[in-house]
């Protein structure tokens, strides 16, 4: 799998990091937090800026997830079903995705990058149930900062041991994904309070 990642990064640098996470949002099998550890690795060996690859990860990741939104938003639930198959979104997927989106509403947004087979439908059903464009970019936007900043770092902490990431991930994405929602509660109820204040 390296050697994949290697190629696109050594031919295409900054570029083919955010090409390849605007079609992996969009839902194509490209297994994003590996590849954004490895860049993260490249990092730790100096042929890639630090800043630079967040950066990048951020624009990938954002306009993959708007492109997402806008689908869903014109085209809706039947351009979903349709084409969801065959961007290797299952029903399966989909079916649990709109159980959570129903559960956490936007918040999911923020914290479906870190759920695996999740983000990739979160923008679709925004857009379909017309999420108001600013609150989608709120949500969507601070989620993709988060998430290329936490495996880019991850990858350049590890150095060597970048591989060593999948296999901590299936481990414990259950624990990541708790400690991403309680920020985002912890984040939720200070925004309240300033407002209490305020008002």
């Amino acid at each position: 799998m390296g050697n994949h990642f290697d190629y696109l990064v050594e031919h295409y640098g900054y570029i083919g990091l955010i090409i390849a996470l605007i079609l992996g949002i969009i839902g194509l099998p490209i297994p994003d937090e590996i590849l954004l550890t490895y860049v993260g690795y490249i990092v730790s060996q100096g042929k890639m800026s630090y800043f630079s690859t967040i950066l990048c990860a951020f624009i990938g990741a954002t306009a993959g997830i708007s492109i997402s939104y806008l689908l869903g938003s014109k085209l809706g639930s039947p351009f979903l079903e349709k084409f969801g198959p065959k961007l290797h979104l299952t029903e399966k997927r989909m079916n649990t995705t709109k159980r959570l989106f129903h559960t956490f509403g936007p918040y999911l947004l923020f914290i479906g990058y870190f759920i695996p087979g999740v983000r990739h439908i979160t923008a679709y059903l925004a857009g379909i149930n017309s999420l108001p464009y600013k609150r989608f970019a709120l949500y969507a936007y601070s989620g993709a900062l988060l998430w290329g900043f936490t495996f880019i770092t991850l990858g350049k902490k590890l150095g060597d041991h970048w591989v060593e990431v999948e296999h901590y991930f299936a481990i414990y994405s259950v624990y990541l994904i708790l400690f991403v929602i309680i920020i985002v509660i912890v984040g939720y109820l200070y925004w309240i309070k300033n407002e209490s204040k305020q008002a």
